[in-house]
């Protein structure tokens, strides 16, 4: 079977793997789409995504769905042959963390495709994948698949939006419109939100942003754009840069709640600590998510407009394109991995937003 896997920076590779065999309490998952996200970008592009560093050849992707082929001894879950959605983290159940309801910063945590942990945890890209069976969620009736493999980032949209509180009647600033961006605006607007503001440098990338229901968009390199709020009630940093975070927290109003989603490069980042104090700014961090998988599920079965997200299926076969494409924010916003087999380069094409 053809894998899609990073053996260092800049060295993706689409391998030959073994098929593997569930094991008691496993399932075997034949995977249909992956979603590329930024940290599996990252680790083509830099060997590493944070502080989380490639020491070996690694399966990329988490962003997975496809359809239950067989279970392992004294495995039970979704009937064979039904389609799913993986949910790519198993917490270890046990530490303070996940004894505390915060599984999702688990200390000892296996998430698909991620570097944190050595041996490295095996992700998604795979035309067969074995995974512990309760990670199978079943796609809602009438969602399309594809569709469906924007479960996990909408996942970490969710998670990002109830880390900042109520949201309700409130004014959202969204720093950053790539996929993820733009799935909290889709996560704020379904919480209540009564406006959302989304900032970036793209143009392309503000159209998607209008896509998921942005309010208003601004480019961020100009001051002059009236799009620009007074102030806001709740800022979500998502674009992963210091001048983000910068953003939010001199648009964010007295009292107000910023919440860091985007990770930001290794080492010190330079904030503006000052507002923190002298306006008392919440400053909080959201990590993954948990049983927020299941509500993105049935977020997705009601809001079919997010398909307009979906730029591009390439097959597995053409990684090394879709990647280049995936990290082309002027041409695309979310590209899924087609382990299929069936459709050329291009030839399934969605969401792309008008020019105008």
């Amino acid at each position: 079977m053809l894998g899609c896997v990073i053996h260092g920076e800049g060295d993706l590779r689409v391998d030959e793997l073994p098929v593997p065999s569930p094991g008691p309490g496993q399932a075997l998952v034949a995977v249909r789409y992956g979603g590329v996200c930024g940290s599996d970008l990252h680790y083509w592009r830099h060997g590493g995504v944070g502080d989380f560093r490639l020491k070996e050849p690694m399966v990329l992707g988490h962003e997975v769905v496809g359809t239950v082929v067989a279970y392992g001894d004294g495995s039970s879950g979704p009937a064979v042959g039904t389609e799913v959605a993986v949910h790519p983290a198993s917490p270890c159940g046990v530490c303070p963390e996940c004894a505390s309801g915060r599984r999702n910063v688990c200390r000892d945590t296996r998430y698909l495709g991620s570097a944190a942990r050595t041996p490295h945890v095996q992700g998604g890209f795979a035309a067969r994948l074995v995974v512990p069976a309760d990670q199978l969620r079943p796609v809602p009736a009438g969602l399309p698949l594809h569709l469906a493999a924007l479960a996990e980032p909408l996942s970490v949209a969710l998670h990002a939006v109830r880390r900042a509180g109520d949201v309700s009647g409130r004014h959202v600033l969204v720093t950053g419109a790539g996929p993820i961006g733009c799935l909290v605006v889709a996560a704020a607007k379904a919480a209540g939100a009564a406006r959302v503001t989304v900032t970036d440098l793209l143009p392309q990338a503000l159209r998607y942003a209008a896509v998921a229901g942005a309010d208003s968009v601004v480019r961020a390199d100009d001051p002059g754009d009236p799009g620009w709020p007074a102030e806001v009630d709740v800022a979500v940093e998502a674009s992963g840069v210091a001048t983000g975070l910068d953003t939010c927290l001199r648009l964010v109003r007295r009292g107000g709640v910023v919440v860091q989603l985007g990770l930001l490069p290794p080492g010190p980042s330079p904030f503006a600590g000052n507002l923190v104090v002298t306006r008392e700014i919440e400053l909080r961090g959201a990590f993954r998510f948990d049983t927020e998988f299941d509500d993105a599920l049935t977020l997705l079965a009601a809001a079919p407009a997010l398909d307009g997200l979906v730029s591009a299926v390439i097959p597995v076969e053409e990684a090394g394109s879709a990647f280049v494409l995936a990290a082309d924010r002027g041409r695309s916003c979310k590209v899924l991995l087609d382990f299929g087999g069936s459709a050329p380069l291009g030839a399934w094409t969605a969401g792309s937003p008008s020019a105008g």
